[in-house]
């Protein structure tokens, strides 16, 4: 399991939780997963937010904080990651981040209860694989696409900048993005690698350290796990099967997931409602420019998120 060695105070620490849960997936790995929000959520509208590769539910932070005044926010943590433990049936797979979002949709939201869906990097291609299925259909009033991808990951990156985009680059950047080295404890060595390869220039200290952080927390093997997933990743029909709702945001300095990504996905989704690109922002875009990406999300559940649903908002599937 993760070491937690989040901020602890400040806008980047994780509020407390109003519950918490174990939810089982159809595999019976056991994800830790949280509800933030008004005591009486009954009118709240619901928002589900999954992380990305290495990184924990501490990673939307600001959002969860900023959004659970007047919003029912639903984090989770990925397989391996965070509380989440990693679970013992190998090799990881697109299916299984899938399986494990519609999980938490079941446990969480009462039947045909809808939501606005948010996933960054990986927590995005988590939304592409699980677009073809009706428990995903069901719950999805809208979704947002962060600074992700669907295919051609290792192929368009750009961690590696010293060679022109070529066999050799590519070569290059699986081995960094797939290595099974530890990261080792936070240092200033390792902030400053951590903001190159995916912040922005302009990232304050702050920032760099939460990022840092949680990304170090992740342990080795299910970095290394989940980034064989990555590299050969083919998620473009499930971009087509995305047909509520989708707005899509990305960083211009982004080299995990260039730029370039975000625009082609917009262009092949059949209802794309946005497309955001921050000039100057790298990968990390939630932390990076927090108030941007809590303000598109909010603004998909203001248009798409009908909050007369149920009485039965908060409680869900029974938590295993």
């Amino acid at each position: 399991m993760s070491r937690l060695t989040h901020m602890r105070t400040g806008p980047y620490a994780p509020p407390v939780a109003g519950r918490e849960l174990v939810v089982e997936s159809a595999d019976g790995a056991r994800l830790h997963a949280e509800v933030h929000g008004p005591a009486d959520n009954s009118a709240a509208p619901a928002v589900v937010l999954a992380h990305g590769w290495t990184c924990s539910t501490a990673f939307w932070a600001a959002q969860v904080r900023a959004l659970a005044r007047d919003h029912r926010v639903i984090v989770y943590d990925q397989r391996g990651h965070g509380r989440s433990p990693a679970a013992a049936q190998l090799p990881y797979t697109h299916e299984m981040l899938a399986d494990d979002l519609v999980a938490v949709l079941a446990a969480t939201l009462a039947p045909g209860e809808r939501a606005v869906l948010a996933g960054h990097s990986m927590g995005g291609m988590t939304m592409m694989a699980a677009a073809g299925r009706e428990e995903f259909r069901e719950h999805a009033a809208a979704v947002l696409l962060c600074s992700t991808g669907s295919s051609r990951l290792v192929a368009e990156s750009a961690v590696v900048p010293v060679l022109p985009a070529s066999g050799l680059r590519t070569r290059l950047t699986r081995s960094v993005l797939g290595s099974k080295a530890p990261l080792g404890p936070v240092t200033p060595v390792a902030k400053r690698v951590l903001r190159f390869a995916t912040m922005g220039p302009g990232s304050t200290a702050d920032k760099v350290e939460a990022c840092a952080r949680i990304v170090h927390a992740c342990p080795r093997g299910v970095r290394y796990g989940w980034s064989k997933v990555l590299e050969s990743l083919q998620l473009d029909e499930g971009v087509r099967q995305l047909t509520m709702p989708v707005a899509v945001l990305g960083g211009t300095v982004d080299r995990m997931t260039p730029i370039v990504h975000a625009r082609r996905i917009a262009a092949a989704l059949p209802q794309c409602v946005g497309l955001t690109e921050l000039a100057g922002m790298g990968h990390m875009t939630p932390v990076e420019a927090p108030d941007a990406v809590t303000g598109v999300i909010r603004e998909l559940a203001q248009q798409y998120v009908d909050v007369n649903v149920s009485d039965a908002t908060s409680e869900g599937a029974e938590a295993v």
